[in-house]
Formats: C-alpha cells, structure tokens, sequence
C-alpha cells in the first residue's frame, strides 16, 4: 500500500519525467549550481592576482584568461548537467520502486 505523499510523487514523476530528461531543461536548472562550483575558482584566481605579483607574473606567462574562463565555463556546465541527470536518474528509480511496490498484492 503506497502513502498519500508517494502516490503525488508518482503522479507528478509521469507528469514530468520527460520535461525533465530534456539535456536543455538539465542546463538551464542545473546551470546555476555548476557555477556555484565555478565561479569561486575565477575569485580566486583574480584576487590573487591582486595581492601577490609574483603569482600574477608567472600566470601572465603560463595560461591566458581566456582559457581559465572557458575552463570554468566547461566545469560549471558539466556540474550542472551532471547533477540533474544524476537526480533525474534518482527519481526514477525510486518511481520504478514505487510502481514494484504498487503491483504487490
């Protein structure tokens, strides 16, 4: 016998489910936590820069910005559509779970 509270979640999950598996849909919610992630790499990487020349000068000759924020870019994207397919993928076991235990006399 399923609870009140799973039977909503069973009842949204095949509302959702599709919306959800979308790659777009997992960009756009899971964007902004990936530059959670992200951007304290880019603060500190520019603070630094600011306080010690020696760490500045040797960052000069070594990589450009511009590298450093398409690298950010990519961890703050892959942190992002990671953690929502990885919830996508939680929440559809636990639908499957559900559903098994619906079945059962």
């Amino acid at each position: 016998m399923l609870t009140e509270e799973e039977k909503k979640f069973i009842a949204y999950w095949e509302e959702n489910r599709d919306k959800q598996k979308r790659l777009s849909y997992q960009l756009m919610i899971g964007l902004p936590l990936g530059l959670i992630f992200a951007l304290p790499i880019m603060i500190n990487f520019f603070a630094g820069r600011l306080w010690y020349k020696r760490a500045d000068a040797i960052a000069n000759t070594q990589m450009s910005p511009t590298v450093l924020i398409v690298a950010v870019a990519a961890i703050a994207v892959f942190i992002g559509i990671f953690y929502r397919k990885l919830k996508w993928e939680k929440n559809e076991q636990f639908y499957k779970e559900l559903k098994a235990k619906e079945l059962q006399p």
